[in-house]
């Protein structure tokens, strides 16, 4: 088991608790295996009938990957960088699939930044799962900043997310807070950062026999703390359908940029800062991932984050952002006008046939 996650079971309650505080829990190879021998072991342990995945830190759940080492390996000219770089978005994403098609109550704390890896470890299946929300949380699919797309199963949560939200989310990065994540439907229920000992405690102290029930009873005292419907989302819903509901990033941008609005000007002002290329490839896979079911949606995620190694996009958004960090990244190409549809259908193109592909099993 990784250092950086602990296990326990208390009260048939099993817990995973993400302890990597100065990365802000970025998931590493060993991480994910560790949550997902977890997970396995108690999917048909009788004495486990609900699982909390939470934090050691006040600071984030989890903030993503670990982009250091996608950049570290990504440009190591060794054989091995490259297949753990393989090993660990494959892992990765049977985790999410694990997670999502779970058949116990699946409980998240998403309690500070939860951006990324952190939202695929927290986005379950709609029968299994309780996303819960605090003052603190700040979340996003920042993935076009880096030069990589909303992956983790982002192109099935965020095109499942009501109207255009979603293709706003992936396309800007833009970060919400827990109103926002409650109407987006990325979470449940909020429960304050001072009540978490609580509810803690209630979760240590006894069995569940209905744990969905018991932790929304428990939150329902806050609810009018992150009522969804004062959200900024909420507020700013018909802009978003009106902008992102268009055919082509080019348009979208071509939108906003004729909207005197403040949210128009801050959305278009994050997407010219992005990939260009990623933004369009973004927009492409939510558009697809919208009918695919969530195996299909991590299969495809899986043939595109290959070409984005491949293509070099990642490696130069994370220079930028993690390892120079001059926050100038030269994106290939460096327009929306230089990108084509050709560059865009390269990414959904399998580098594998249906029967190699590293996730084939996945339902």
């Amino acid at each position: 088991m990784s250092e950086c996650i602990h296990t326990g079971i208390s009260q048939q309650t099993g817990f995973i608790t993400l302890h990597r505080a100065a990365a802000l829990n970025s998931l590493s190879l060993d991480m994910v295996r560790a949550i997902t021998a977890a997970l396995v072991a108690w999917r048909t342990d009788p004495n486990v009938q609900a699982v909390v995945i939470k934090s050691s830190s006040e600071k984030a759940f989890c903030a993503g990957g670990d982009i250091r080492f996608f950049y570290q390996k990504g440009m190591a000219s060794a054989t091995s960088g490259s297949a753990l770089i393989e090993d660990f978005f494959t892992e990765e994403y049977a985790l999410n699939a694990l997670i999502h098609h779970y058949p116990k109550p699946y409980i998240a704390i998403m309690d500070g930044v939860v951006m990324g890896g952190g939202m695929g470890i927290a986005q379950a299946g709609p029968t299994a799962r309780l996303r819960i929300v605090t003052e603190r949380t700040r979340m996003a699919m920042p993935e076009v900043a880096i030069g990589l797309f909303p992956d983790v199963g982002g192109s099935y949560f965020l095109s499942r997310a009501p109207g255009e939200i979603g293709t706003y989310l992936g396309l800007t990065g833009n970060t919400i807070h827990a109103a926002d994540a409650i109407y987006a439907d990325l979470a449940d229920v909020f429960v304050p950062s001072t009540a978490l000992p609580a509810l803690i405690t209630r979760l240590e102290s006894a069995p569940l026999p209905d744990a969905h029930q018991t932790l929304r009873q428990f939150a329902a005292d806050f609810i009018a703390q992150a009522d969804p419907a004062q959200s900024a989302l909420a507020a700013a819903r018909v802009a978003i359908d009106t902008h992102f509901s268009r055919d082509s990033v080019a348009t979208i941008m071509a939108s906003l940029s004729q909207d005197a609005s403040q949210f128009a000007g801050k959305a278009l002002a994050a997407m010219q800062k992005r990939s260009p290329l990623m933004m369009s490839v973004t927009l492409a896979q939510l558009r697809r991932g919208a009918t695919l079911s969530i195996g299909d949606c991590l299969r495809m995620e899986r043939s595109m984050v290959r070409r984005c190694f491949e293509h070099g996009e990642v490696i130069e958004g994370v220079r930028a952002l993690a390892i120079d960090k001059d926050h100038a990244p030269r994106w290939n190409p460096p327009t929306q006008e230089a990108v084509t549809s050709e560059m865009v259908a390269h990414f959904f193109d399998p580098p594998w046939p249906d029967y190699a592909h590293p996730l084939k099993a996945l339902a």
